[in-house]
């Protein structure tokens, strides 16, 4: 029975990538060359490495849009948000995704529009059955935008929820922001092991 699928869906980042697997094997390797360089280790260049690296993976390369069953998870540089689709308002792409659930506003930087895209898109007709193709080729925040939309209307449908109706307000009431350990401990750590060995 395909209606008992949980349904995923994964949105590709449109910037970064390439920038933040530099920046990852930059401060790698800055760290690996003050380790196994000529001379003593310089500790403070080990803890700059690892901290650039960790800085580089957490802003450029963590950050990421997907749809889990029925809830939206924006993955940010030191926290994840899950917001229950039917709870989603409005979207909107521009130059970072925006989504309104509730009172609040969450934001995700892995999707986005430049300018000249978003003047693209405001000149470019909308409409028609070919209209998501059209969308995913020539706009992917577009897209991304469009389909975000479509499932938080599916959402909704299913459980019978009106859009601004007070069950809806009560659904974002269920929205969690998850803070992401790991990056944090790291990114202190490396700032930590930085300043010790700056002092010593």
């Amino acid at each position: 029975m395909t209606g008992d699928k949980p349904r995923g869906e994964t949105f590709v980042p449109t910037s970064g990538r390439v920038q933040g697997v530099a920046v990852v094997l930059i401060g790698l390797a800055c760290a690996v060359l003050a380790v196994v360089g000529d001379g003593p280790v310089t500790w403070w260049a080990v803890a700059l490495g690892v901290g650039f690296a960790a800085l580089g993976w957490a802003a450029l390369l963590r950050p990421g849009v997907a749809v889990s069953d029925d809830t939206l998870v924006l993955r940010n540089i030191v926290h994840t948000v899950r917001i229950p689709l039917a709870a989603v308002e409005e979207v909107a792409v521009r130059q970072v995704l925006a989504v309104r659930a509730g009172e609040r506003r969450y934001v995700s930087a892995a999707i986005g529009r430049g300018r000249r895209q978003l003047r693209r898109d405001d000149r470019a007709p909308r409409g028609g059955s070919g209209d998501v193709v059209r969308m995913a080729e020539e706009s992917y925040g577009l897209f991304v935008e469009e389909r975000i939309r479509q499932l938080a209307e599916q959402a909704r449908a299913t459980r019978g929820i009106k859009l601004y109706g007070p069950e809806q307000a009560a659904l974002a009431a269920e929205v969690r922001r998850e803070p992401a350990v790991p990056v944090i401990v790291l990114l202190a750590g490396s700032a930590l092991a930085l300043v010790v060995a700056l002092v010593v």
